[in-house]
């Protein structure tokens, strides 16, 4: 069942291993297996970055928002201004540049230089346009610039920009004083051109799809099949499987894939989830873990152990899944900075978006290294979720060493961008609209930005909608530690994957949703809108009505038994908005009505008359009789809903 592979990955002819440089950095760029040793020399990963800077504390603005323009300090060089957006002491490496909105020239001072090391464009830096620095190092993706290129520096490093109001991340990692670092120079780039170039074609090839050939297992509902027994020392090298079931999408969220390593429990994953996507399958292509269409999927994390691997799948679903699995393997040495792989999910629904919160994806004690997230999202509205920023504390931080400025961000796009992409780190699988309404899937993985922790780790989300809604998540956390460390994760039971996917939509009972009736006849343009607010967040607009007192929208809404009603409706109300007299099958019901606001909100569900319906289509009229002397007289119209009480 087992067949042996090895991928050996050179160091670009870097000879001396006590001295860091940038052949040997760049080695690491694509080396999944010197991931599973305790990094030596014991480096730290943090982040600098444009977060709101009013954020203090937990109950001090601790969910701030204004997230851009934020720097150190602005340095005076000449006549110039310098916003300074790192500073630290080495020896150290950049190792991720990130911004959704690059600008100006960015600086790089090293060692205490007075001038910069390297002045480049920023944008022609990030965006993948400076040679040898292309696709996959830099590139825009989904709207998101972004470069992985290590930049070392003996003994600081100073990043400013030329330019303000900009969102940046700068990941870095601070070695241990007296490790010898080679400091970055711009004549490296065609010194090393051979070793970049090497490098960026490993992390084009993330195609690492193999044929999935090995032994069938089936996986009958309520049963735990055992996919494969090994002894140790050894490594898996690469773990590949085919799933086949009558209901994919329940397949791989119902099937728990467990590893057992040395008697310790450290991967407890649904199928889908542990290869990075979900719901179902969602094909992309990364360095670590890829999907395909026909249902193959893919993980090359190197898994050292001990004594032993227990691989199995636990079916809590309600039909059997046949699974085709490839485990590559081979001999390991067991040694004091192995470490073992993890990979642990949690999933919650229904979850507020009022008050804002933090979503803890991963705390783990102990020492080891965190290595990426998957994450997913089920919003119930086209809205945008994802303003939370990630926090990252490491070995008790009282104040997060990384802490973002987006939940996109994070995973290195950009600007609540619903396209899709995929690239060796990081993916965004899925976003099913319309708008961000429905099912996200996106991952990210830390390779050369990988995060060593000593005592402990803690990985929270912020939940930041910018609706007043329900959302659904799930995410896998992805790291290595040390046999004898602990994290919060319960074990995966049949309740938790049989959790609904859809997340509730809140909406008033019984209501007739202006969005969904028919549009009859009409001047201008008619079509939804999402409005913070409205039940089920969505009206139905009417804009571009013309200028004159006198244009008509007319809507056909259902009733299911003939009777007479009183009608209750609520509706949009904002500084363009107009009066209109309301008519219902071509009755006028009660007094215009006067739709301005200052702001946009949503009225308060008022009575607007008592009618006979007839069974079938009925018609509601909205007729523009002028505008409040204070509106922007555009006349713009906006139902929320009809609610129809039988009369007595």
């Amino acid at each position: 069942m087992c067949s042996a592979l090895v991928l050996i990955i050179a160091a670009d002819g870097h000879a001396d291993a006590a001295k860091i440089d940038l052949p040997a950095l760049l080695a690491e760029m694509a080396d999944l297996d010197g991931l599973a040793e305790f990094p030596a020399p014991a480096y730290t990963c943090k982040q600098f970055s444009s977060y709101d800077r009013a954020t203090k504390n937990p109950t001090n603005n601790w969910f701030a928002n204004g997230d851009c323009g934020h720097f150190i300090r602005v340095e005076k060089n000449g006549e110039r201004d310098e916003f300074v957006m790192m500073d630290a002491e080495g020896p150290g490496v950049i190792v991720r540049i990130w911004s959704a909105n690059p600008t100006g020239t960015i600086r790089f001072y090293l060692d205490h230089a007075e001038e910069p090391a390297w002045s480049v464009p920023m944008d022609q830096l990030t965006r993948g346009t400076v040679a040898p620095l292309v696709e996959p190092l830099a590139g825009m993706r989904a709207r998101g610039c972004n470069l992985y290129f290590p930049i070392p520096y003996a003994e600081h490093c100073k990043v400013t920009l030329d330019k303000g109001g900009i969102y940046y991340h700068i990941n870095y990692r601070t070695y241990p004083e007296g490790t010898r670092v080679e400091t970055f120079k711009q004549a490296d780039l065609e010194a090393h051109a051979a070793a970049i170039a090497a490098t960026a074609e490993k992390l084009s090839a993330t195609d690492l799809a193999v044929g999935v050939d090995g032994d069938a297992v089936e996986s009958a509902p309520g049963e735990a099949a055992v996919i494969s027994e090994i002894k140790g020392p050894a490594a898996i090298d690469r773990f590949a499987m085919n799933v086949a079931a009558e209901d994919m999408t329940e397949a791989l969220r119902r099937t728990v894939l467990r590893i057992t390593f040395d008697g310790k429990l450290t991967v407890d994953v649904p199928l889908g989830d542990f290869f990075g996507s979900a719901p179902g399958i969602n094909p992309y292509q990364s360095l670590p873990c890829g999907m395909a269409e026909n249902g193959d999927m893919w993980s090359n994390w190197k898994m050292p152990f001990a004594k032993s691997a227990r691989i199995e799948a636990v079916n809590y679903g309600k039909h059997p899944v046949k699974l085709t699995c490839r485990i590559d393997h081979s001999p390991y040495t067991w040694a004091d900075r192995s470490m073992l792989f993890h990979a642990k999910w949690r999933s919650q629904v229904n979850i507020p978006t009022r008050p804002f919160s933090d979503w803890n994806c991963l705390t783990a004690k102990g020492r080891g290294v965190f290595i990426g997230l998957s994450y997913q999202v089920s919003n119930p509205v086209n809205i945008w979720w994802g303003e939370g920023d990630e926090k990252i504390f490491v070995d008790g931080e009282a104040f997060p060493s990384h802490f973002g400025t987006g939940t996109e961000d994070y995973f290195g796009y950009a600007w609540c961008d619903t396209a899709l992409f995929t690239h060796a780190y990081h993916s965004q699988s899925r976003c099913d609209g319309p708008g961000n309404q429905g099912h996200a899937s996106l991952n990210r993985w830390h390779v050369l930005d990988s995060i060593p922790f000593r005592k402990d780790f803690r990985f929270d989300m912020e939940v930041w909608h910018w609706a007043e809604c329900n959302v659904n998540l799930s995410a896998t956390a992805y790291w290595y530690a040390e046999p004898k460390a602990e994290d919060a994760f319960g074990p995966v039971n049949a309740e938790d994957v049989a959790k609904p996917l859809e997340p509730e939509i809140p909406g008033v009972k019984d209501a007739i949703e202006g969005e969904q009736m028919r549009i009859i006849a009409r001047v201008g343009t008619v079509q939804p809108q999402n409005v913070g607010g409205c039940s089920r967040f969505r009206h139905m607009w009417w804009r571009g009505g013309g200028t004159k007192v006198g244009d008509k929208l007319t809507l056909g809404f259902n009733v299911a038994q003939a009777g007479r009603y009183d009608i209750h409706a609520a509706f949009v109300k904002a500084k363009d908005y107009g009066i209109h007299q309301l008519s219902i099958n071509d009755a006028a019901v009660g007094e215009p009505l006067d739709f301005y606001n200052p702001t946009v909100i949503v009225s308060e569900q008022i009575k607007i008359g008592t009618v006979d319906l007839r069974e079938g289509e009925n018609t509601i009229t909205a007729e523009v009789t002028g505008a409040n002397e204070q509106a922007i007289e555009a006349y713009m119209f906006g139902l929320d809903y009809l609610l129809l009480v039988p009369a007595p």
